[in-house]
């Protein structure tokens, strides 16, 4: 990726950084735990658009047909003492919407969204003097551009990088013009696909002429720490440094007792502020998830007193209840220093590789 030209810290850039550096933030839990609760029929999701095929689950489209539903659990995590707020827009990208047909409203889902926790965001901090900050969020997509989706044919990719980038920058420049404050690249499966997300974030920077701060988040797949393309986590750090993210992060994957080996590792290594945002534990049987809020933030509150964490939120299976009692655990306890990063050559296959 070619380097962005030097443009100064926006307002929100330089605040969030200031207040990073001297508590541990607090970012919101998922919307799709708290959409699910609101037990919503497919007449719900469609709402008075003209679209043809069945949406129900298509949770982004919410931020069209159901604003207030949205806006109450931007509220809702606000309320519990995030600091942090998403966006709704996790697969509001061209690629996963088409699983809905829906593919012509990425744009105005994006717009939607931003402005709707841009807005409780906003009222939040005039209620209580603390301000919050705005990610707009970007998901994987249901593509790879790493691994080929045929067995028998080991070169063949659905998708290619520019397309791939071409579908992030899209939905980069409707949140932006929404209102975010930041872009969070989430539950990054795909190495090569969050490289595509950043360089779109990048090229908006340029276009616009004013900063776009990145936050990355990778998911691993299995308990060696491993993500869909191969990656641990030190080779993705080593991978993705040179976007010098907001944030360098994991989010779902596991619980907080399966993630910690995970966290540890990448704490000792990555010179950028860490947020991280696990499961409610481990799934039940039923694809559901048990872990009280008690036991989730007790797990957390182990982590920043043994400084490994700068920001910490909630995934799958949190509630607003979940972060409340995250962000009394935590409040008080100091955020991790950064490590230092001595001179060294830096190399990332699968894992990495620091030649000193």
């Amino acid at each position: 990726m070619r380097a962005s030209p030097v443009i100064a810290p926006s307002d929100a850039e330089a605040a969030f950084r200031a207040a990073i550096r001297s508590r541990i933030l607090v970012k919101d839990g998922p919307y799709g735990t708290a959409i699910q609760a609101l037990g919503l029929a497919e007449a719900d999701y469609r709402g008075a658009l003209d679209v043809r095929s069945d949406q129900k689950g298509n949770n982004d489209l919410l931020n069209l047909t159901r604003p207030e539903a949205i806006a109450g659990i931007a509220r809702a995590y606000a309320e519990a003492g995030a600091d942090i707020l998403a966006t709704n827009t996790f697969n509001a990208n061209a690629i996963s919407q088409a699983d809905y047909g829906t593919e012509r409203l990425v744009p105005e889902i994006n717009r939607a969204a931003a402005g709707i926790v841009r807005a409780e965001a906003d009222a939040a901090e005039a209620r209580d003097g603390r301000r919050r900050f705005v990610a707009g969020a970007l998901g994987p997509t249901n593509k790879t551009l790493s691994l080929s989706p045929r067995v028998e044919d080991p070169g063949f990719r659905e998708v290619d990088f520019d397309g791939v980038k071409a579908v992030y920058r899209e939905q980069v420049d409707a949140l932006l013009e929404g209102g975010v404050d930041f872009i969070l690249i989430e539950t990054v499966f795909d190495t090569l696909n969050a490289k595509a997300a950043a360089m779109a974030a990048m090229e908006a920077e340029e276009a616009l002429g004013r900063r776009v701060p990145v936050m990355l988040s990778m998911t691993l797949t299995d308990l060696a720490g491993r993500n869909l393309s191969g990656q641990t986590v030190e080779a993705f750090w080593i991978s993705v440094m040179h976007v010098r993210p907001l944030t360098i992060g994991l989010n779902c994957s596991f619980g907080a007792t399966e993630l910690r080996p995970h966290v540890q590792a990448l704490a000792g290594i990555a010179d950028a502020p860490l947020l991280v945002y696990p499961n409610a534990g481990l799934p039940n049987a039923f694809g559901g998830y048990d872990e009280a809020p008690e036991t989730t933030a007790s797990l957390i509150r182990a982590w920043a007193e043994d400084g490994l964490i700068n920001a910490v939120g909630g995934c799958c299976g949190t509630t607003p209840a979940h972060i409340a009692r995250i962000a009394s655990m935590v409040a008080g306890l100091p955020p991790r220093p950064l490590p230092a990063r001595p001179p060294a050559l830096r190399l990332s296959g699968l894992e990495a590789a620091v030649f000193a």
